[in-house]
């Protein structure tokens, strides 16, 4: 496994180790031990949750308050994404930027997203699984975000705005300056 970072603080993209022949490929998608040594930080991821979506289908911008809050590891089974990290942590060097990447079944990215980010994605293919471990359990409770057509946040979500489909409480998510304090 190779870790890079990212311009966000914390923030990290793994690029598992490929063994491919004539039968397909094998890699190992995550390990506790190499994960901990490679990054610096010891996880212990609680719960793992999937999503099937279609293109345009945009997911975000969310994160969990409180003592609820959440770190992800996330990646794509089948197709490609434009994944999404927001650092709100009011003292970080990198509060209120954003970072994103492609991940998708070809290239078998995945990203680190810490505690204190928000996080979403928009499906690029016809279809995509998304997969995420997160080392909080999920609160409603706890449910925040921000706006995906933020301007303060300008991201270039790749698709045009009208192509986009965005649930119903996604859609009345406040602005980022707007939102309040996310408590991080």
């Amino acid at each position: 496994m190779n870790v890079q970072s990212t311009p966000l603080e914390g923030c990290f993209v793994l690029e598992p180790r490929v063994f491919g022949d004539s039968r397909g490929y094998f890699f190992e998608s995550f390990n506790q031990q190499k994960f901990t040594e490679l990054t610096g930080h010891n996880i212990p991821f609680v719960q793992d949750n999937q999503s099937f979506s279609t293109k345009g289908v945009l997911r975000g911008m969310h994160l969990q308050k409180g003592a609820s809050a959440q770190s992800k590891l996330v990646r794509v089974v089948k197709g490609e994404v434009l994944d999404v990290a927001v650092d709100v942590r009011k003292t970080s060097k990198t509060f209120r930027q954003h970072f994103s990447i492609r991940l998708s079944d070809q290239n078998n990215l995945q990203l680190f997203v810490p505690r204190g980010f928000l996080h979403g994605f928009v499906v690029l293919s016809d279809e995509a699984i998304f997969q995420y471990k997160c080392d909080n359990y999920y609160d409603k409770s706890a449910e925040a975000g921000a706006h995906y057509a933020d301007p303060e946040l300008a991201i270039d979500w790749i698709l045009p705005h009208d192509q986009l489909i965005v649930s119903d409480k996604d859609i009345i998510l406040p602005k980022i300056s707007e939102a309040g304090d996310y408590g991080f």
